[in-house]
């Protein structure tokens, strides 16, 4: 835990308001190997700096030798009790605290002692169900983390001392290609990082889904699991996704697709997008899009390589603002499409459309302003694309994503790069 670590400042200055408070607990919650037992060793290391001494500071990783056994309520709290036998506010770190059954009792009694300042992480949605929530109903902040983004992934490779090209779109194009896990950085051959991903979904299917649900047959969850892995960006509905799986030769019954699609939410592989219309004001039923935690998830389990840029810059754009607080839809206009429409603070939007190009012809680049040109209010609109000649049309922002995800912390959020 002393070792330098790769600071996520993107989420760091989401908690550290929250570093002494101990009537809220810190719920750190994302995808397997997304990078949150660094960010919780950071924050440790945030308060030793700040004078906070060695011994308030309790750091119990679940997943490790030392530790791996504790699995009960009984056991967690004899743990805690015998490394708290200090003055002053106790700092305590637990990481994969879902390996304890019932664990949320003794959480929230230590909580419940007024000095213990709390921090707790999760690789999937069961840690935020049933039992948290009912007993610590508002005593709780979810931060949910996302693998690297493009300016995070800049970063880490300076970290690992990894060389960066001078073109900002080769990079960005290797980050389209090899996606963001934090530890896949370190190897250097796309094939071993390929590897590395492979692992990760095993090790989700082990950990957070095998232990947590009854999976009666894997072979079909498996094939549910490739296709919806495989389709991500493409709008779906059960109903169009249970035909192409029967094209295929898979009998599945629809409430069945519906569980396993939940139990890939759930375990933070898949995100669902809901559409929006835009004259209703009201979200449509049935059909939506789904996206990747991380995009590595489609190259590890694919023998192609080569770039689809549309669904993949869809991917990269809705995790980054979706690690920046936003809620996002597709929005519906009569019979056109916004890409993404973000919201925050329940009134304020952001319209956005997302393309490789549109120096192919004037009638794509008519294609991806006239959705935006539609719409009726005030709020920013902008079509993002990959390395054009910057457009100026009706008041609409035209920015390329690398530069845009590349300028630190003006990209925190939205708004800088009205």
């Amino acid at each position: 835990m002393n070792a330098p670590k790769f600071k996520r400042e993107c989420y760091l200055k989401k908690i550290r308001g929250f570093y002494h408070d101990c009537e809220i607990i810190k719920v750190i919650t994302g995808v397997r190997r997304c990078g949150k037992s660094c960010l919780m060793e950071t924050i440790a290391q945030e308060l030793s700096e700040s004078g906070v001494a060695a011994e308030n500071i309790i750091y119990l990783d679940l997943d490790k030798r030392g530790y791996k056994n504790v699995k009960t309520a009984e056991q967690l709290e004899k743990c805690i009790e015998e490394k708290s036998n200090v003055q002053g506010t106790k700092f305590l770190f637990i990481d994969e605290i879902q390996n304890v059954e019932n664990f949320e009792e003794v959480i929230n009694a230590f909580r419940g002692e007024g000095d213990f300042s709390i921090f707790i992480t999760g690789s999937n949605s069961y840690l935020l169900s049933g039992e948290l929530v009912t007993k610590l109903t508002g005593r709780y902040i979810e931060f949910e983390m996302f693998p690297l983004n493009f300016q995070e992934y800049l970063g880490m490779k300076r970290f690992w001392g990894k060389s960066v090209s001078p073109n900002l779109v080769d990079e960005f194009d290797n980050f389209l290609a090899e996606g963001g896990f934090p530890k896949a950085i370190q190897y250097d051959a796309l094939q071993d990082k390929k590897t590395y991903i492979e692992s990760v979904i095993t090790e989700i299917f082990e950990k957070d889904i095998k232990r947590r649900v009854k999976i009666r047959n894997v072979s079909v969850f498996e094939k549910i699991r490739k296709y919806m892995i495989n389709n991500f960006g493409a709008t779906s509905s059960l109903t169009n996704i249970l035909e192409d799986l029967q094209k295929d030769g898979s009998q599945i019954k629809r409430e069945t697709l519906n569980r396993y699609i939940q139990i890939l939410i759930d375990s933070k592989i898949l995100y669902e997008c809901n559409r929006f219309d835009m004259k209703s004001r009201k979200s449509v039923a049935g059909e939506k899009k789904y996206y990747l935690a991380d995009v590595g998830f489609y190259y590890a389990t694919n023998t192609d390589n080569r770039i689809n840029y549309g669904p993949v810059m869809e991917n990269v754009f809705f995790t980054y603002a979706k690690s920046n607080g936003y809620s996002i839809s597709v929005g519906r206009i009569g019979k056109l499409e916004c890409d993404f429409i973000l919201q925050r603070n329940f009134s304020e939007y952001n319209y956005v459309q997302v393309c490789m190009t549109m120096m192919n012809s004037r009638e794509t680049e008519d294609r991806e302003f006239a959705p935006l040109e539609k719409i009726r209010d005030n709020y920013p609109k902008f079509v993002l694309t990959r390395n054009d000649v910057i457009q100026h049309r009706n008041g609409i922002i035209h920015k390329n994503m690398p530069e845009m995800m590349s300028e630190g912390t003006q990209v925190d959020s939205l708004e800088a790069i009205r």
